[in-house]
């Protein structure tokens, strides 16, 4: 099956592991997470469930380099969440934004920040996520939901 995502147009990931699912998205990290400062430690195509790890430099601060622009904190948990729904969908599948909703409860200034992103319903052409930023000591900084549109591979016509 070929991907509707247009990173992914070339795999057919139906019969890899989350360990090789991994390896590739990891492999083909897009330009947004490397400005973030983003890793991947984890996936779970089950559940629906992805783990980053990102540093905050001071670039991305306001407030003399203390605090955390929200743009950059929000980005960070909506990687997690659309790879999430990536991993999900075997990499088989679009994700597009419909919605995103952002609670900002600390601030948070340079060092390293957790995000988990995960599926909290996977429909026929809507899915629903949920994420988390946290510091070191497990201090939740942001919590988000998101809206996806699933886009799904276009069934090519038989010969």
């Amino acid at each position: 099956m070929s991907s509707a995502h247009p990173d992914f147009a070339h795999i057919d990931a139906d019969q890899l592991t989350d360990k090789d699912l991994l390896a590739l998205l990891k492999a083909t990290a897009p330009e947004a997470s490397k400005t973030l400062n983003g890793e991947l430690l984890d996936i779970d195509s089950t559940r629906g469930i992805a783990r980053f790890r990102f540093e905050i430099v001071p670039a991305f601060c306001h407030s003399q380099g203390r605090i955390c622009q929200g743009g950059f904190l929000t980005g960070m948990v909506d990687t997690a969440m659309a790879n999430a729904a990536i991993a999900k969908g075997k990499m088989a599948v679009a994700v597009p934004t419909l919605e995103l909703k952002i609670s900002f409860f600390e601030a948070m200034g340079p060092g390293i920040v957790f995000a988990e992103g995960r599926v909290m319903r996977w429909g026929g052409s809507v899915g629903f996520l949920d994420g988390e930023l946290k510091d070191e000591k497990g201090r939740l900084i942001v919590h988000a939901t998101s809206t996806i549109k699933i886009v799904r591979p276009k069934n090519k016509p038989s010969s």
